[in-house]
């Protein structure tokens, strides 16, 4: 899975073009079984080889508690996973059960091809509030939350220690602190390691940053709620820590953007600080064959409990609309979200268990790095912001036009008031149409 996860991604208008398409077909005939007589389904998801084999053994475990429903696993990696979907569900034959993610689950729901989830016999009753709003709509609950995640900086303590430079303190430090000792960093490492790699591909961190200045991403209603001023001062301290030496020059910075998470500058040992979603900790711990520090981001204040954070949903859970096995799929999806058994095999590969019994049960099973995360979580549970506003219709186009418009900044092709006045238009267009 490329960069994040989170870097290539379907354009929302050609979701929104074979959405409604699929809602021309219509009817769910009988229940779908195989020549064994059992109830068949089918369940896809995206993600890398660690993901398939621990879903993989979750279906395991649910089909021997349920063995008159036979699951039928398809997978694969992140851009083409939206553009199979999006064919198969204008085709009237998507899965039952499918992986979605917060970018597009509006675009999917708005147009009716995600089942609703609250009149099925899936159990909410222990699974985290917050975060399973996030899957609430005026169209339903259209997704379970898969896991919780949180933004982070991932910090490597030997990069720190080979420039003689003490890891930062994440309950005190500033934006101006992390520019500074990301500097220092650079200045005194002896391999060429940076301080930073950049936030320019990172939606999250430009949440973080509105969110630290009183400002939400996105209003109740859908729309913007930002102005280009906001994501101007985002774009100026971007192009501040390039001038300091904080973080690579743009062309690295674009090449970093475009690597795999194990041959990412985390990874590599090329950055002493990035910028990850939480659960991504145990993977670039795994890839890097040493311990990762898991930091708080930095404030305007200095005090950790004004980072703003919030709880987001990994990914979701859903259902088509158009299964022919709603009962069954409801039933794995439960089993997803409440099993122990699922719990054990999934562990921290989505984030944190959201139901708050199995992350109490599976956490002595887990791997010091999954522990953590779930520590970490568990940590800024009294900081957090309040709960964003979901992401509307178009929401998907916007990871792509904050890369693009930084990198114009980067290269000094535009500065940071005309980039974000041209992004914000954009933006706007992408959520209107």
């Amino acid at each position: 899975m490329s960069r994040r996860g989170f870097h290539r991604m379907l354009g929302g208008a050609a979701v929104a073009t074979t959405v409604s398409l699929a809602l021309a077909a219509c009817g769910s005939g009988a229940p779908a079984t195989n020549a064994d007589g059992q109830v068949e389904i089918r369940f896809s998801w995206w993600g890398s080889d660690t993901r398939v084999k621990v879903t993989t053994a979750a279906i395991a475990a649910f089909e021997k508690e349920n063995p008159s429903i036979k699951v039928k696993a398809e997978y694969g990696d992140w851009s083409g996973y939206w553009d199979k979907l999006a064919t198969q569900t204008a085709g009237n034959d998507a899965p039952d059960v499918l992986q979605m993610d917060e970018k597009y689950i509006s675009e999917y729901s708005s147009r009716g091809a995600l089942l609703d989830l609250s009149k099925q016999t899936v159990d909410t009753t222990n699974l985290v509030a917050d975060v399973l709003k996030a899957g609430e709509s005026s169209d339903g609950l259209t997704g379970i939350p898969a896991g919780i995640n949180a933004a982070t900086i991932i910090a490597n303590p030997k990069v720190f220690k080979d420039a003689g430079v003490e890891l930062p303190d994440d309950k005190t430090w500033t934006w101006e602190d992390y520019k500074r000792i990301a500097a220092e960093v650079t200045a005194k490492s002896k391999d060429g390691a940076f301080g930073s790699t950049a936030y320019s591909g990172d939606q999250a961190s430009l949440c973080v940053w509105l969110r630290q200045r009183d400002k939400e991403f996105y209003t109740p209603e859908g729309g913007l709620g930002f102005v280009p001023e906001d994501m101007g001062g985002w774009l100026a301290f971007l192009l501040e820590l390039m001038e300091a030496k904080s973080i690579p020059p743009a062309s690295q910075v674009i090449e970093e953007q475009a690597s795999p998470l194990d041959q990412s500058s985390t990874a590599t040992g090329k950055a002493a600080m990035s910028f990850w979603w939480s659960n991504q900790l145990p993977a670039l711990e795994s890839a890097a064959g040493s311990e990762l520090v898991i930091l708080n981001y930095p404030t305007l204040t200095g005090k950790a409990a004004d980072a703003k954070l919030w709880y987001k949903a990994s990914q979701f859970w859903s259902a088509s609309s158009r299964s022919k096995n709603s009962e069954a799929a409801a039933k794995l999806i439960d089993f997803l979200a409440n099993s122990t058994a699922a719990g054990e095999a999934l562990l921290g590969d989505r984030g944190v268990p959201v139901s708050t019994v199995v992350r109490a049960e599976v956490a002595p099973k887990m791997k010091p790095a999954d522990v953590r995360v779930i520590e970490f979580i568990d940590g800024i549970k009294d900081q957090l912001g309040p709960v964003p506003p979901g992401v509307p219709q178009g929401g998907g186009a916007m990871e792509d036009i904050i890369k693009r418009y930084a990198s114009e900044v980067l290269f000094k092709r535009q500065t940071p008031a005309e980039a974000a006045g041209k992004a914000v238009e954009e933006m706007t267009a992408a959520i209107a149409n």
